[in-house]
């Protein structure tokens, strides 16, 4: 038996996942997500994360078990003997990864609200580089950041955005925050930090009519911002489903050996 009895079948719209749900559609009576006590994804990590980011919109937050079908798959399991598709869910290790809420302030006064799964980032909106001001539980840590940018990572998503940008790897249970600059000219050395997450870090935009700033969590863009505060949402937590042997934290700890 299956450890969910009601599963829903979610599939991206690309060719190759397409034709591999195929065979998943024949497996199990699969029911709508909104009457499913878990979900199987089919397709690449950002349709994982698109699918994640619409249960957080909903409010109905289910486990989710991803069968790769894109390129990297960090997020995903193995496309492998889809016949047993089933006792592999049953057999699932859950890891749970906790969001970040961003709300942030433009300068007409709007506030805006949106979880990342990744990363929330700051970036420059012309060429002039960005003035920021950082705070962390309200008090002021750099009064004043000149950078293209800086990001709030999770540890799920240290290995993206953050990574590139030469923040640190975070395993995937150690309660940490990587605040990270990009393309920092002053101060020249600091190379970011490693944060509780359950600290709130808030950043100030200086001079945004002259040095205009973007906060994007994930792939929601608010552009013109002022002031955005970050922290983690616990209260909508995340369950992904592993195989056996290849869990997120172990990929996370092999990424930070790949040359």
């Amino acid at each position: 038996m299956p450890e969910f009895s009601r599963l829903a079948l979610v599939v991206s719209e690309t060719e190759k996942a397409q034709a591999a749900a195929d065979n998943f559609r024949t497996l199990f009576e699969w029911v709508e997500p909104d009457e499913a006590e878990a979900v199987v994804v089919v397709g690449g990590d950002g349709f994982l994360l698109q699918t994640l980011h619409a249960m957080l919109d909903s409010g109905k937050i289910l486990p989710v078990y991803g069968v790769n079908l894109g390129t990297v798959g960090f997020l995903m399991n193995r496309n492998r003997s889809p016949e047993k598709l089933l006792t592999r869910i049953a057999k699932a290790r859950e890891h749970h990864i906790d969001p970040l809420a961003m709300e942030a302030i433009t300068s007409d006064g709007q506030r805006h609200g949106y979880c990342a799964i990744n990363e929330v980032s700051l970036l420059r909106e012309t060429r002039q580089t960005a003035k920021i001001q950082v705070l962390v539980n309200d008090k002021v840590r750099i009064e004043e950041l000149v950078c293209d940018g800086v990001l709030v990572a999770t540890p799920a998503g240290s290995t993206a955005y953050n990574l590139s940008a030469s923040g640190p790897i975070l395993p995937l249970d150690s309660r940490l925050l990587a605040l990270t600059p990009i393309s920092a000219f002053r101060p020249r050395r600091w190379r970011g930090a490693i944060l509780p997450d359950r600290y709130t870090i808030g950043l100030t935009v200086k001079e945004p009519d002259k040095r205009p700033v973007s906060a994007v969590a994930d792939q929601k863009e608010v552009r013109d911002v002022v002031e955005v505060r970050v922290r983690v949402a616990a209260d909508r937590r995340l369950t992904l489903l592993f195989d056996p042997g290849h869990s997120l934290d172990e990929r996370i700890v092999a990424e930070q050996f790949v040359f």
